[in-house]
């Protein structure tokens, strides 16, 4: 199964937040469902994160559709984001940040929530998407972005499974988040300097509840 791709968008995040997480996706990808644990095989979707735990031990499997993958290979967005492969990049971004976001607080032995887990995916969706778009056009700022993800992009209730209004206040969480790096982007592309990369690493570090109250006080400054 052609993962290439996948390494280097995860290799992305990495580089984005400095993590020096020891595990890598790829030796807990799955592309089987009937692999998975017998009440997952039905599960809708392109990519989910399983996650048990025990006392001791964390497990992980990361579930990708294998055509996602190919479609992935075919258009890499490494190479070129765009319209033909931006549905796939995103849902396989969601599944490299779920899985980062819980190796890297279970490495430092801090629990994660379910709402900071698809908050920090909608912020990585956005910012790996603006790299990958400045890469083919470095002076100008997408600002097509935060619209198309955050206002034009709807909620699948059957994936969702009841959890909408998680969904919709972690994507207000990031919408707001990334709005107010937005000005730090833009000096970026107009004089390829910007400070944006300490605040998303600062941002990464915070805990659950240190995140929410971060973007509450980024909001009121406004």
């Amino acid at each position: 199964m052609p993962v290439a791709a996948l390494g280097k968008l995860e290799l992305l995040l990495r580089g984005i937040y400095d993590l020096s997480i020891g595990s890598r996706v790829e030796d807990f990808l799955v592309t089987d469902r009937q692999a998975l644990p017998g009440a997952c095989h039905d599960a809708p979707g392109d990519e989910q994160l399983f996650v048990t735990a025990t006392d001791d031990e964390l497990c992980m499997s990361l579930y990708l559709d294998p055509r996602l993958l190919e479609r992935l290979q075919a258009h890499d967005p490494s190479d070129e984001l765009d319209q033909r492969n931006v549905a796939d990049c995103w849902a396989a971004v969601e599944g490299i940040s779920h899985f980062l976001c819980v190796a890297h607080n279970a490495e430092h032995d801090r629990p994660v929530s379910l709402l900071t887990l698809e908050l920090q995916a909608e912020i990585d969706k956005y910012i790996a998407s603006f790299l990958l778009l400045t890469r083919r056009d470095p002076h100008r700022f997408p600002a097509e972005l935060h619209p198309l993800l955050f206002e034009r992009t709807r909620i699948d209730p059957a994936l969702a499974a009841g959890r909408e209004p998680l969904y919709r206040r972690a994507s207000r969480y990031a919408a707001r988040f990334c709005a107010k790096l937005e000005p730090r982007l833009r000096a970026l592309c107009r004089s390829g300097r910007g400070n944006w990369q300490s605040e998303l690493r600062k941002f990464y570090r915070l805990t659950d509840l240190g995140k929410l109250r971060h973007i509450e006080r980024m909001q009121a400054a406004l």
